[in-house]
Order: structure tokens, then C-alpha cells, then sequence
């Protein structure tokens, strides 16, 4: 479905924001994004989505394919339409409109009623506190909800690939775990791809089928949720969860 080759990203033909990242999603299947603040995560979705471009970055080196078509070249706006949507770290909701009218927006490649109605109906189905808040204005909602909104948002294009950018900051633990089995819900129940960009290494391993780590720039590390679980170095080093002693890597490792 998604394939990242050897990605080399600048900004301002200076800042080498990525420096050699790879990553592989296969069709229905959740992959996380894992790494430290300042890692490249969020930089590798903007080279997906085409967003780079407008910050003044550019793809240096590499390349990106959806379901075989080279990306690199395309205005975020024609990423939309082949299939693939991004809910952003920041959400991007606009605060003066209502629930409704944001989920208009995200439904704005689409000219068929009838598959509109259907994207109200799902998303009402996943979220149905949205349903029964859907003339209030996104700015009164809660962290919760809002986050509930960008998803269903971005669900509205009728997406094939969904690119999720930390859905759980600065939500309470009883709201994230909530998200991650609404997000798990959604790919089982539609086939969906999902490239997930997490902190939260605990949730995205319980509901990835594979992971990818990233360090500085690069992809250091892939494996499957059970692999990097197993491994007492990574656990300390990666997902920040300490060990006293374990065995070595298990992982695969790249370049």
C-alpha cells in the first residue's frame, strides 16, 4: 500500500530534517512510528501527505509510492484524492465552525451525496457522542472530543491509507485507550491501512502489526510489536521502559 525508500529530506536546502528513512505499510494492516521527540516522525508524514513543500522543504534524495504510483511531486490536495488523509498532531479543526460543518470539510474530494451520508453515518457509528454534538462549534468540545473530530474528519474523504499524528497528546488515559480501540476498530472493520506516529510506545505496540523506530533522522530499527517487547536493550532505549538485564536485539535492523 505505502512504500517510504531510503527518504532524504531538507528544509531550507540546510536542515537535514531526514536522512534515510524506510518504512513499509501493507494493505489492512497498522504500522507505529516510534522515536524520541525531534526523531523525523512528523517530517516523514509531511513528505506523505505533500505537505513538505509548503514548509520550505523539499525530498532530497529517495522516494515515496502509494499503492505503486510515485508521490513525492503531488499537492497534498491530490494525495487527498488518491486515498490517503493525515489527522494532524495539532488536529487543525476550525473552532468557529460547528461538528457538522467540519466534517463537511473532510468530505471535500467527495461529490457523491449518497457516499457522504454513508461517511456521516459511519463515523456517527465509531464516535456517537459527535452525532448527538454535531451543531455545537468545535471550539466548545473537549481535548477528547476534538481528537474524536479530526479522526472522523479525516475518515469523511473515505480514505484508504490513514496517517495518525500523536492521537493521544494531552489526552487523559482513559480517553487514549479509548481512541487506540476505536483506531484498531476501523482497520479491522474497513481493511484500512494505518501508519500510526505515536509516543505512547505501551498502546501503538499492543494494537501495531508491525513497528518501525526512528532515531535522528533515519530508521534504525523494524520489527514486529512481540520482537522489540522481547528485548530488554530496545525496551530501555526505544520504548522507554527499563529492564535490569534481557536478551540481545531481535529486531531488524536497517542500514
Amino acid at each position: 500500500m505505502l512504500q517510504v525508500r531510503n527518504l532524504r529530506c531538507t528544509y531550507n536546502n540546510v536542515i537535514h530534517a531526514l536522512s534515510g528513512v524506510t518504512i513499509a505499510v501493507n494493505k489492512g494492516e497498522i504500522v507505529g512510528l516510534l522515536g524520541p521527540n525531534g526523531a523525523g516522525k512528523t517530517t516523514t508524514l509531511r513528505c506523505i501527505t505533500g505537505e513538505i513543500g509548503s514548509l520550505n522543504g523539499r525530498i532530497a534524495e529517495g522516494e515515496i509510492r502509494y499503492k505503486d504510483r510515485k508521490l513525492g511531486s503531488l499537492l497534498p490536495f491530490e494525495v487527498t484524492r488518491l486515498g490517503i488523509s493525515l489527522v494532524p498532531e495539532d488536529r487543525k479543526l476550525f473552532i468557529d465552525m460547528t461538528v457538522e460543518e467540519n466534517l463537511m470539510m473532510g468530505a471535500y474530494t467527495i461529490n457523491d451525496r449518497a457516499v457522504i451520508r454513508r461517511g456521516y453515518e459511519k463515523v456517527f457509528g465509531y464516535f456517537p457522542v459527535l452525532g448527538d454534538l454535531r451543531r455545537r462549534l468545535t471550539g466548545y468540545l473537549s481535548g477528547g472530543e476534538q481528537q474524536m473530530l479530526a479522526i472522523a474528519r479525516a475518515l469523511m474523504s473515505n480514505p484508504q491509507l490513514l496517517l495518525l499524528d500523536e492521537p493521544s497528546t494531552g489526552l487523559a488515559p482513559r480517553i487514549v485507550s479509548s481512541i487506540f480501540e476505536i483506531v484498531k476498530k476501523i482497520k479491522d472493520e474497513n481493511g484500512m491501512s494505518i501508519l500510526l506516529v505515536e509516543q505512547n510506545a505501551s498502546m501503538t505496540l499492543k494494537i501495531s502489526d508491525s513497528c518501525t523506530i526512528m532515531e535522528n533522522g533515519r530508521t534504525v530499527l523494524q520489527g514486529t510489536p512481540d520482537q522489540l517487547r522481547a528485548d530488554a536493550r530496545i525496551k530501555n532505549i526505544y520504548l522507554g521502559i527499563s529492564e535490569e538485564t534481557g536478551p540481545g536485539p531481535s529486531g531488524r535492523r536497517q542500514g
